[in-house]
């Protein structure tokens, strides 16, 4: 599917997608969401642009394959949970800044691990769509 407007409306959706599945990345501390969910919404806002684009104009977005991201992701998780350690608290204990940051809130150890998570998220899923595209 190439039409004029599909191709149009995905080069507008593709970052309003991303800066919104970084909202819900940010706001699964509070309230439902997190890293899982902000990660299938960037992972849908990248398979959008690739059925509208074709599959190499996405991947000129990203300069890497995704599968990278999936070993980052993992290794900040697992940091942020072996971080306590270090303090004498037990694995995945959360730990937060005295401070809130302007516009995130507070800061601590659950969004590393979140956002590790939502590394993971968008390299498995993309890892995959792309592997099925490529082959079609």
């Amino acid at each position: 599917m190439r039409s004029l407007i599909f191709r149009t409306a995905a080069g507008y959706l593709l970052p309003i997608l991303l800066l919104f599945s970084v909202f819900i990345l940010l706001r699964g501390h509070y309230l439902p969401g997190g890293g899982f969910v902000g990660g299938l919404i960037a992972s849908i806002a990248f398979v959008l642009h690739s059925i509208a684009n074709g599959i190499e104009n996405t991947k000129k977005i990203f300069k890497f394959h995704p599968r990278i991201l999936m070993p980052m992701g993992l290794c900040l998780s697992l940091f942020s949970g072996l971080s306590p350690l270090l303090v004498n608290k037990p694995f995945m204990t959360g730990l937060w800044f005295k401070e809130p940051f302007p516009v995130i809130g507070m800061v601590g150890s659950a969004l590393f691990f979140d956002i590790g998570v939502y590394l993971v998220v968008i390299g498995v899923v993309l890892t995959i769509i792309f592997t099925i595209l490529e082959s079609i």
